[in-house]
């Protein structure tokens, strides 16, 4: 017999309606199901803090959603979409979709549409005693909502940023064609469509077309399961949702690390943070925020083929390290060793079985015991309380070494050369794990717990092991985490710094200040 859902401490239910939005069928790692199922069922924290919000707008769809309804919207209808300042890069995406947007939807004559002045809610009141003690259930929509003239027709097009290879789940589309097929206001349509739209470049995809009775059909097929999978949602997953979540002041999931990145700012807004972005934010804060912002990327600069190759070899050595009983790499590496999904030419594949082949003079998995010693590509969040920074990390490997951990991280380099720059200066998530194993974050004996960094060359194999409990690698790491995020912390506007990194930035289209914008244009 299943659990009961039951919510943490510290919360209080204000309302017997449970409303769901359709984004919460979509799942994935920006969303947590337990901060959802607590939203939908109307729970607030009992001593709510409050937040200093953003200076500069941070939802990416939110100004396209208002240019539209500025453009398109009835004039005496209200504006459901309110943004604040924006960004030059997000001010420039919004108007490269909005254009791409008009030239995907044309105005067709022959079946005119016009936008409802309220976007459809699916409403039920349960006919007896419920189980999660609703008086009622509502199910909303968010994207371009329209109609014909007889409210025979409705149509949703969904807003994303490109589309991507897998389509959304069974039971999005389900609840979605159920707020489309009886949602109010308005009378039920007789036919209903569901389309996604690219704003990056104009694709179109249908994800539902059909009678009202087939949409009705479909929410019977896959709608209820979806439905009880986020409004029972258990598990909490500490990461990016956690920047915006109303409940981490009570979330027994996410672990508090006071003072970890060695900064005190009070009044800031609470925000996320990776070593990721600490470098991307040390060449241009305008780079940082737009990749924050999920801002489409330049392909030839982010599936560059020296990443490429990089991230093929993480992807080869997560699934060997991460499966079945922990058994160590050896030199046997598959002829077509390269996973799915990744493009490399003749020349990047040879190089990389060479690199795997070095891989395996120091391969962790000789010092484990089983496969509960082995935590392949783990999510770390911690929340450095002081700074209001919940920190992410996600070391390649973390392993168990005779009851202590090992965070091992992997690099690969076409070249014998070696850098003469300090390990925690070239590689910060270095100088991150030096401080949590240091502070005794991980937990587990300290006897053996080290930080390693593995390079692989095609003359061999580098392991370097960083002590944190010295007194010079935890002040070096220190030094570097609070020179990483000192000036970001403090910054509302992320000003474009142009120059050479213009040319190798994979966010530059968006940026007006950008060399390399100017020297296309």
């Amino acid at each position: 017999m299943s659990q009961p859902w039951l919510p943490p401490d510290g919360v209080t239910r204000t309302s017997a309606v449970i409303t769901v939005s359709a984004g919460m069928f979509k799942g994935g790692k920006f969303r947590c199901p337990a901060a959802d199922a607590l939203k939908t069922r109307g729970y607030h924290t009992a001593d709510p803090v409050p937040r200093r919000l953003e200076r500069l707008e941070n939802f990416t769809l939110g100004p396209f959603m208002a240019a539209c309804d500025a453009r398109f919207r009835p004039s005496d209808s209200l504006p459901r979409t309110r943004t604040a300042p924006l960004h030059d890069g997000l001010r420039t995406w919004s108007d490269h979709g909005v254009k791409a947007y008009e030239a995907a939807f044309p105005a067709d004559p022959e079946r005119p549409l016009h936008e409802v002045p309220e976007p459809w809610t699916y409403r039920y009141r349960p006919s007896g005693r419920d189980s999660r003690n609703a008086q009622e259930y509502r199910f909303t929509v968010w994207g371009r909502c329209l109609t014909s003239d007889d409210g025979a027709y409705r149509e949703l097009r969904l807003p994303v940023h490109r589309l991507n290879r897998e389509l959304p789940p069974d039971g999005f589309v389900a609840a979605v064609a159920l707020v489309l097929a009886e949602g109010a206001p308005g009378p039920p349509p007789q036919h209903v469509r569901i389309v996604e739209f690219a704003l990056f470049d104009g694709r179109t995809r249908e994800l539902f077309a059909g009678s009202r009775e087939q949409a009705l059909a479909r929410y019977r097929e896959h709608g209820p399961d979806a439905v009880a999978g986020v409004l029972d949602g258990r598990e909490y997953r500490p990461g990016p949702a956690c920047g915006g979540c109303p409940y981490l002041s009570v979330c027994p999931a996410l672990r508090a690390a006071p003072g970890l990145l060695g900064i005190e700012s009070p009044n800031r807004p609470r925000r996320t943070w990776s070593v990721t972005n600490g470098r991307n934010y040390r060449v241009c804060p305008a780079r940082d925020h737009m990749r924050r912002l999920h801002l489409p990327t330049a392909d030839s600069v982010e599936r560059e083929v020296t990443a490429e190759r990089g991230r093929a070899l993480h992807a080869y050595l997560a699934d060997r390290h991460g499966h079945g009983s922990p058994r160590p790499c050896t030199v046997e590496v598959p002829e077509e060793w390269v996973p799915d999904g990744f493009d490399l030419p003749d020349r990047e594949r040879t190089l990389g079985a060479t690199l795997l082949r070095r891989h395996a003079a120091v391969c962790p998995l000789r010092c484990v015991g089983d496969g509960t010693d082995v935590r392949t590509e783990p999510r770390v969040v911690r929340h450095d309380t002081v700074a209001d920074v919940v920190v992410i990390a996600a070391p390649d490997l973390l392993y168990r070494d005779a009851g202590s951990w090992v965070w091992r991280e992997t690099k690969s380099s076409a070249t014998d050369r070696r850098s003469s720059q300090p390990l925690l200066e070239l590689y910060p998530q270095l100088a991150l794990a030096v401080v949590l194993i240091g502070r005794g974050d991980l937990g587990g004996a300290q006897s053996r717990a080290r930080v390693e960094l593995e390079v692989l060359r095609p003359g061999g194999a580098d392991l370097e092991l960083i002590d944190p409990f010295t007194s010079a690698n935890r002040t070096a790491a220190e030094g570097v985490l609070r020179t990483m995020v000192a000036g970001w912390h403090r910054d509302d506007q992320y000003t474009a710094v142009p120059g050479r990194s213009c040319r190798r930035c994979e966010v530059a289209r968006w940026c007006s200040a950008s060399a390399a914008t100017e020297a296309a244009a």
